[in-house]
């Protein structure tokens, strides 16, 4: 077995054979699958569930079933795209938790039956743990240790990354993610689903000081989040909210309830950096994905050196999910076959 090296310096390259390894992710309603072999993503389908949008929100028994129906046509896609074949991969990483139940079991008993079919190992990957680890993909030469602003529609966390496999949690929210802060917001605000784009889009003509929404816990040194009040606030400004008027637009509405959730997560990941000391700092996750953010995160951190996922790896995706179980299995690491899937993983401290 060839051995993974983890230095202060970052990820070094491997010693060993190289390998192909299938990444499978079926968290929520995004279908995805990719072949990752040496570091580098050869290939990375993901198909987005349209069906969901009507209802303003994931109907999990739907995206169920959608797993279900397109998994082996976008594995097999992944694995011609990457240009290998299927007797070629040495492992199969699936995503095994957080997440939904029923889509997790999809992408779970598929990735196992695969992965007992061509008698290689498999591999359960925490979400969590991908989507911090995505941000090699993009920067290579990113070194440990790192803080990691993890913001995404289920998770609104603060963690020190020392090394692989060796987190410190410093904060994470009370109640709403910012990812939920910006569905919840786009419902109110009569937008579509996924909110966070929704948002962006129609924040974009607006000024973000007209409204002066409530930011919970700037005025605190804990490293908290709560997003309730805020989407509270909203709810209850769109109760009397008249755009005929003509002193206050929806653009308007959006760009400030964007700015109140975009300050709280910078205000919090810049006490962060001053209580650990580390010059070095990810945004990951799907919020990650967010300009305004990625503009503000530059502005107000102008000493520290950031670093994001690119684009198509801040959503959920199975190329994180591949990068991190070629890192695990080059590390001696593999899952018993009758793991389970774990809704409520967290990652280990």
């Amino acid at each position: 077995m060839a051995k993974f090296i983890a230095q202060k310096r970052g990820i070094s390259r491997y010693e060993g054979n190289k390998l192909n390894i299938l990444g499978v992710e079926t968290s929520c309603d995004e279908t995805a699958a990719a072949v990752c072999t040496n570091g580098s993503i050869l290939s990375n389908i993901i198909s987005s569930q349209k069906i969901h949008q009507s209802f303003g929100g994931v109907v999990p028994e739907l995206a169920s079933r959608e797993h279900e129906r397109l998994l082996n046509s976008l594995v097999f896609q992944a694995i011609e795209e990457a240009g290998i074949s299927l007797s070629s991969l040495e492992g199969i990483a699936v995503t095994k938790g957080p997440g939904l139940a029923g889509t997790l079991l999809a992408g779970v008993c598929f990735s196992k039956g695969l992965a007992q079919g061509l008698r290689i190992p498999v591999i359960g990957i925490n979400h969590l743990e991908a989507h911090i680890f995505a941000s090699f993909l993009e920067n290579p030469n990113l070194t440990f240790p790192f803080v990691c602003l993890l913001v995404s529609g289920g998770h609104t966390q603060v963690w020190l990354i020392n090394e692989i496999d060796n987190y410190e949690l410093m904060g994470e929210t009370r109640d709403d993610a910012a990812g939920e802060a910006f569905d919840k917001g786009a419902r109110i605000l009569g937008l579509g689903y996924p909110g966070g784009p929704e948002i962006e889009k129609l924040a974009r003509n607006g000024n973000p000081k007209t409204i002066d929404f409530p930011k919970s816990f700037m005025k605190t040194n804990a490293i908290e989040f709560s997003f309730s009040g805020l989407k509270t606030s909203l709810l209850y400004y769109m109760d009397h909210f008249d755009e005929s008027d003509g002193n206050i637009s929806i653009e308007d509405v959006a760009a400030s309830y964007q700015n109140a959730i975009i300050e709280v997560l910078i205000h919090k990941l810049k006490q962060t950096l001053e209580i650990t000391h580390v010059k070095t700092c990810v945004i990951a996750g799907g919020v990650a994905a967010n300009n305004q953010l990625r503009q503000k995160a530059h502005q107000m951190l102008p000493e520290i050196s950031l670093s994001f996922p690119g684009l198509v790896y801040c959503t959920d995706n199975a190329a994180m999910v591949a990068f991190l179980g070629e890192l695990k299995l080059k590390a001696g690491y593999t899952s018993p076959i009758n793991f389970g899937v774990k809704p409520n993983l967290q990652l280990q401290v």
